[in-house]
């Protein structure tokens, strides 16, 4: 597949507005009745409201009245309504989990591209119209998914990507444990880094192939071999290059970290959020609270990994890190929730199969949010991140109509957010 060198200034510009071009656009009116209306900005409930939507956004939010005759009514007052749910971390371009250590190795360009598309459909039918996708083993290939979601070829969220993983060489984002005179493809080691200098370099070629944002593996990893989650790996000053480049061009830096070092460091370089940070210490979590940062943290996995890695003969290195750093991220997020810092949804979806990302809702009312809060994180709380704010997140004019409906109360009991009844997408419905 050919593949230029570097993009124009021009579709670079382009590919960062895509995720909202992408909208069909509505010509008609059309209208939703929402028996109960989920308001996280307002943190409140409305029943019987009666949503206009005009191009794909809503342009109206009302009590209900009757319409004209004629008039394109959906009829959901006997659910409750919320905006379509954000997950911030999420892996649709690469084969899921497994045993094989060489996964990644054994699929090529076209296959990913194929289980990306699938993916991206799970997961919109599970209720998430927007993710951040942070990182494929092939290295381009989350952005080429987003462009095919934004061009209609495949349905899907609204997707912001950040391409290749920016990593130490052997680091928690390589393709690691097979033996060493096993190649790897170029195309998987887009974001190895050696230096600072090297850093600049390589997240301005993923911006040139449109990256929207960047991802750094700040630590080591769980489910990387030969690689341990308490360690730091990418320097302060490399993480801090890849921070001035992505302000550089208007963009930002999210950080996998697990251990409190490496957490820190991040924090200091200026990253916008934190991933996992399953080791984080009083320090780190103060620090995150006065830098104005984001965690996400993806405390359902752990659940999944033990259970599921048992099963299937994971490594066991892969079930001890995991039992590791388990309970200490929730004890984390416990302290994070008390603490007041900013925490978005995300949940690694990819380690367990997408369409299950509503799973993580009860773990975190769990160890300390309100269903309001945890619904909050996946809305406004995630379109803040993204800074995405004026178009997703809530269901206010102006915000696109991205919406999920349920059958039951979600503040009275979260987990119904795992079966919705229905999805829509900038004003169409795709469930």
């Amino acid at each position: 597949m050919y593949r230029p060198l570097a993009a124009p200034v021009a579709a670079i510009a382009l590919a960062a507005l895509s995720a909202f071009a992408a909208s069909p656009a509505h010509a008609e009116t059309v209208y939703v009745r929402a028996g109960h209306l989920v308001d996280p900005e307002a943190g409140r409930v409305l029943d019987d409201r009666l949503l206009r939507i005009e191009d794909g956004r809503v342009a109206s939010v009302t009590a209900w009245a009757p319409l004209p005759d004629g008039a394109k009514v959906i009829d959901w007052s006997s659910l409750w309504v919320l905006p379509g749910l954000i997950d911030m971390h999420v892996h649709l371009a690469d084969a899921g989990q497994s045993a094989e250590v060489l996964e990644p190795l054994l699929h090529s360009v076209g296959e990913i591209a194929y289980i990306g598309a699938r993916n991206a459909r799970t997961t919109l039918n599970a209720g998430f119209t927007s993710v951040h996708d942070v990182g494929s083993f092939r290295g381009y290939a989350n952005i080429d998914l987003r462009n095919a979601v934004n061009r209609g070829d495949v349905p899907g969220p609204r997707i912001s990507a950040v391409g290749g993983y920016i990593t130490i060489p052997g680091g928690g984002g390589e393709v690691t444990g097979m033996a060493p005179d096993v190649a790897v493809p170029d195309d998987m080691r887009v974001g190895v880094v050696l230096d600072a200098e090297d850093t600049r370099r390589k997240v301005n070629a993923l911006f040139q192939h449109g990256a929207d944002s960047i991802k750094l593996i700040a630590t080591g990893a769980v489910l990387a071999e030969g690689t341990e989650p308490g360690q730091q790996e990418l320097s302060e000053d490399e993480m801090r290059a890849a921070v001035d480049v992505a302000k550089a061009r208007g963009s930002w830096v999210t950080a996998h970290a697990h251990g409190a070092e490496g957490i820190k460091a991040a924090l200091r370089a200026g990253v916008r959020g934190i991933e996992h940070a399953s080791l984080i210490d009083d320090e780190g979590i103060a620090l995150a609270k006065a830098k104005g940062a984001f965690l996400d943290m993806d405390i359902y996995d752990g659940d999944y990994i033990d259970e599921v890695g048992k099963r299937d003969g994971w490594s066991a290195a892969i079930l001890r890190k995991n039992l590791e750093t388990t309970e200490a991220q929730r004890q984390g997020f416990a302290k994070a929730v008390k603490a007041g810092v900013k925490l978005a949804f995300g949940t690694d979806a990819g380690v367990y199969p997408h369409g299950l990302n509503a799973r993580q809702f009860k773990y975190m009312v769990r160890y300390g949010m309100t269903p309001m809060q945890a619904i909050q994180s996946a809305t406004t709380v995630a379109a803040a991140m993204l800074g995405w704010s004026k178009d997703v997140g809530a269901l206010s004019p102006g915000h696109y109509a991205d919406m999920v409906a349920v059958g039951r109360d979600p503040l009275a009991d979260v987990s119904v957010l795992e079966s919705v009844a229905h999805v829509m997408k900038g004003g169409a419905v795709v469930r």
